[in-house]
């Protein structure tokens, strides 16, 4: 009990001494908090006398308040945008932890500089926290009591600041947050492959429902025609057959060529003749018919719309990615996009990522497992890995990983597309294949690249030159309708002076 009672004394006496060495502390430390709102900046000097009351709960219903809130802050410097574009230049360098040169000159002719007190700066955003201390060398305070009084500040900044009112903040809030918003939209690295994640997942979805539509064709027109299921098995080719025949006895001589025309083949056009008139099939009445024929119709449409669809997807691919699509072709290509979100985050992953990319659930039951790790995911479907031999598909799968990866990032991070590169990456996986299977030596990836970084430069410089003279003629254009609207203008009014209106 003794020892009890002196642990508990010498408990008390350190608590004691670490309370007065903290009043020490919170003595000589000076309180800034900045704060950006869409106005401007503003520096708010947080008092000394209510250093110690912010530290405890009270605070949280303090910053609710106008009058108590303002016997804590009170308003030491604010500097007001002169444009909505300075206000969006601004809180764009602040979003991307960038100290922007205005908010440099504020903190520097208004943060003090005293030996005696230490200046810690108070900010919301641990980003711009971090370049601040590595910019000025001084104090950053994040969290904890720094957020509790920028929630109060955004509540009650319109009432700190002189000459602004809620209306004025509330406009210059929303202004500037359209204008945030139009230009994230406006420069999204990933806004085109948006197009491409969409139009590979539509098409993946068309041809689930094609399948479907087709089957469910096959069947119900079964029941009056089952023979043409065995002379035309392909899905596309059947529906417009079956939107063709309808009635298998109304098909005469009169009709082969028109059937020659859907299957391409004057054998399996005499075969379907044929076949109508020997038919098992059951009778079928004409309002039957005539929901196949409709059927059918949609399902030929959808086919087409897919035929159009994969054109617009190799035609963005061939913008986007055009060395990623010439390396490992336009769907491939996509689906490795898709999966991984974005060109971008394609172009960071490491090739060891790329040749898995797509078989994550049998990697991770290999691992649990402890058995073999796949060799392969979505680049599976490449033509490469099918015409490898079966001992040399883990070695071509790695290798093409590594082209693909090279191919992202040259597409990524290239001013102007070109698919050099893509011929040139494409090249060396063939003499690869090759040399697995012959054994002759391929060239060399230096010299490779080298030889794609001449006709790469060639082919960006007349692509820049074309679309200079582009635009040379569109602005002699838009200046030769400038001149016909100025003197379209000049004669109505000498026409007005002339007949006195």
């Amino acid at each position: 009990i003794v020892n009890t009672s002196v642990e508990q004394e010498a408990s008390l006496r350190r608590l004691k001494l670490c309370q007065t060495l903290f009043l020490i502390y919170l003595v000589q430390v000076v309180l800034r908090v900045l704060f950006e709102h869409a106005a401007g900046y503003a520096l708010f000097a947080v008092r000394e006398v209510e250093e110690i009351g912010m530290l405890l709960p009270q605070v949280e219903e303090s910053v609710l308040s106008v009058a108590k809130f303002n016997s804590i802050v009170n308003l030491a410097a604010f500097f007001p945008f002169k444009s909505a574009q300075t206000a969006l230049e601004n809180m764009n360098a602040i979003s991307e932890g960038v100290v922007h040169a205005d908010l440099k000159l504020f903190l520097e002719t208004n943060l003090p500089q005293s030996a005696k007190k230490k200046a810690v700066l108070g900010v919301s955003d641990a980003k711009i926290g971090a370049a601040l201390q590595e910019e000025f060398n001084i104090s950053i305070q994040t969290g904890g009591v720094v957020a509790e009084i920028t929630r109060g500040l955004r509540l009650h900044f319109h009432s700190l600041v002189k000459g602004l009112t809620a209306q004025a903040a509330s406009k210059a809030q929303l202004g500037l947050g359209h204008s945030y918003s139009r230009a994230k939209v406006k420069f999204n690295v990933n806004r085109a492959d948006n197009m491409i994640i969409q139009s590979i997942a539509l098409l993946d979805q068309l041809d689930k429902d094609i399948n479907t539509f087709s089957m469910r064709v096959r069947e119900w027109y079964g029941y009056h025609f089952p023979e043409l299921i065995k002379i035309v098995p392909e899905n596309s080719m059947y529906c417009r057959l079956a939107q063709l025949i309808g009635n298998r006895k109304e098909l005469s001589e009169e009709s082969l060529e028109s059937l020659e025309e859907v299957v391409m083949d004057s054998t399996k056009a005499q075969a379907i003749l044929d076949a109508s008139r020997s038919s098992m099939g059951m009778d079928i009445s004409p309002i039957d018919l005539i929901n196949i024929e409709r059927f059918s119709n949609r399902v030929v449409s959808l086919a087409a719309y897919r035929l159009g669809l994969q054109e617009y997807l190799r035609s963005k691919m061939s913008q986007v990615a055009p060395n990623l699509a010439a390396l490992i072709g336009e769907v491939v290509g996509a689906r490795l996009i898709s999966h991984a979100g974005s060109l971008t985050n394609l172009a960071k992953y490491p090739a060891s990522t790329v040749q898995i990319l797509g078989a994550e659930k049998a990697l991770f039951r290999a691992l649990k497992t402890r058995g073999n790790t796949p060799k392969y995911g979505l680049i599976f479907h490449s033509t490469f890995i099918g015409r490898a031999a079966a001992k040399n598909k883990g070695r071509i799968s790695r290798y093409l990983a590594n082209k693909c990866t090279i191919a992202s990032r040259i597409d990524c991070f290239s001013e102007v597309p070109t698919c050099v590169f893509g011929d040139k990456l494409r090249e060396q996986v063939e003499e690869r294949l090759t040399f697995y299977e012959t054994g002759e030596v391929p060239r060399k990836n230096v010299d490779v690249m080298q030889e794609a970084m001449k006709e790469a430069t060639d082919v960006a410089t007349e692509i820049k030159r074309k679309l200079e003279k582009k635009e040379k003629k569109r602005k002699k254009r838009e200046k030769k309708l400038l001149q016909l609207e100025a003197n379209g203008e000049t004669n109505n009014g000498e026409a007005e002076v002339r007949f006195g209106f």
